[in-house]
């Protein structure tokens, strides 16, 4: 029965136009769950206090169509005057994929300051590689950043 079945799909199948892939990437990383930039951490925090620090919804600025949170009004008001001083390289996606060449999600505990931008990994071992060699990887993510991210859907 199964041998008749299958020669119908592939009829079928044929008989639908493609579909054209959309990307469900977006531009800037944000909790699934949530729609919240960075899981929900202060992105000031990363350079004014020794570990991330997770904002509060009380203080929350809306940049590129995405809500992020902060722990201070202090830190959201700094933010909102120069997001993109604060805001992690590449929409927060992991640093080394995009020097790679691929986009692949990060999480904000696992990151590094360099020259003072702020760089999301998807693994420590990732976060390594791109301190092997960061300026090399800084510069090839930003080249290669221009095409990816023209591929991502605005949040």
């Amino acid at each position: 029965m199964l041998a008749f079945v299958l020669p119908l799909f592939g009829m079928v199948s044929a008989a639908i136009a493609p579909l054209q892939a959309q990307s469900v990437v977006t531009l800037i990383v944000t909790d699934p769950l949530t729609g919240i930039a960075m899981s929900g951490y202060d992105p000031v925090s990363y350079f004014t206090e020794d570990r991330p620090v997770a904002g509060r919804p009380d203080f929350e600025f809306t940049w590129q169509n995405v809500p992020w949170h902060f722990a201070t009004a202090a830190n959201r008001d700094v933010f909102s005057r120069a997001p993109e001083i604060y805001a992690p390289q590449y929409g927060g996606h992991d640093g080394m994929g995009i020097s790679r060449g691929f986009v692949a999600d990060s999480d904000p505990r696992i990151y590094t300051v360099f020259k003072q931008r702020l760089y999301l990994f998807y693994s420590a071992a990732n976060r390594e590689a791109f301190l092997l060699a960061p300026d090399a990887a800084a510069r090839t993510g930003e080249e290669k950043w221009a095409s990816l991210s023209r591929q991502l859907s605005v949040n």
